[in-house]
């Protein structure tokens, strides 16, 4: 995400600065509602703030800053306690069932039968939800290609913080050792505990978010929101005046603005190619094959996938 700060304010001789709250991993509304106002003490004609955690910070920071803009990433519109919509924040959401689908159909296209899902949020994470969701759909769409049957593990515990730990680290190493070849780790630093496990049993893993492959050998591939082009895209309204176009409204990035995908550079699929990739991605960017973005039909019958809950 500050990526994408940086790479419009130098494109466009713009200032910037990291606001970073109080108290790191622990900090509170407060202190980062005080982190949002230093910024917009300081002169910022937008603040970009990432994460649903910001949610209660944020829209007091809105409130209290009526001609600033903000540009809340995997966010979605804020109210005030009117219910009047903040419209000086653009909520920017994503559409990663189209990335795990596009990682679920690659796994198993590659060779992968027993597959793995570990979430963060314990499952109240929609970002998360969605990707999970995706990725099963992905992964049973190319199951019933190759007319094989895959199973998969599926599960959020361990997951409400996001965080790395002995027990997560514990639960992935029974999943490899009882067979599962490759696990999705969706949920931030998550991914820590899984690649260690991975490592002590030949497993693999597919990273979240970003390219992880530069953090484990054990990656294969990432299912990718390019975050740093969205935070370009909604910059440019702001300074081009069309910031009305996003503010105040839900936007939901796809494969359609390029905005999901795999890093087809950096991965490791031996059996499934760069263009399998590409003739797949342009079905879903044409609208030839849609992803269902509703987790709540998660728990179906699978024509080639027996999922493990």
């Amino acid at each position: 995400t500050y990526d994408g700060v940086k790479l419009y304010a130098a494109a466009n001789g713009l200032s910037y600065k990291y606001y970073q709250p109080a108290n790191g991993n622990e900090a509170t509304d407060d202190d980062r509602f005080d982190a949002m106002q230093a910024a917009v003490n300081g002169g910022a004609d937008v603040v970009v703030c990432a994460g649903y955690l910001q949610e209660a910070a944020l829209t007091r920071a809105a409130i209290a800053s009526p001609d600033t803009k903000f540009v809340f990433v995997d966010g979605y519109p804020l109210s005030d306690e009117s219910g009047n919509v903040l419209t000086n924040v653009a909520g920017i959401a994503f559409k990663e069932e189209q990335a795990g689908y596009l990682a679920g159909y690659a796994a198993v296209k590659d060779g992968f039968t027993k597959l793995g899902f570990s979430g963060g949020g314990g499952g109240t994470n929609p970002a998360c939800c969605r990707y999970g969701y995706g990725f099963v759909q992905g992964a049973n769409a190319a199951a019933a290609e190759k007319d094989v049957q895959v199973e998969m593990n599926y599960s959020w515990e361990y997951g409400s913080s996001f965080s790395a730990s002995p027990e997560l680290q514990t639960m992935a190493n029974g999943w490899y050792q009882s067979g599962t070849e490759v696990i999705f780790a969706c949920g931030g630093s998550m991914f820590q505990s899984i690649t260690a496990a991975a490592s002590a049993n030949d497993g693999a893993v597919i990273g979240v978010d970003v390219d992880q492959s530069t953090q484990s050998d054990t990656v294969v591939t990432s299912a990718m929101k390019e975050l740093s082009d969205a935070v370009e895209w909604s910059l440019a309204k702001v300074y081009d005046d069309t910031f009305s176009e996003i503010g105040g409204v839900a936007t939901s990035l796809g494969v359609e603005e390029d905005a999901v995908g795999l890093p087809t550079d950096s991965w490791s699929l031996t059996n499934y190619t760069v263009e399998q990739y590409e003739e797949m991605y342009q079905k879903v960017k044409d609208g030839t094959l849609a992803v269902d973005a509703d987790y709540n039909n998660l728990e179906q019958e699978y024509s080639n996938l027996t999922l493990k809950i």
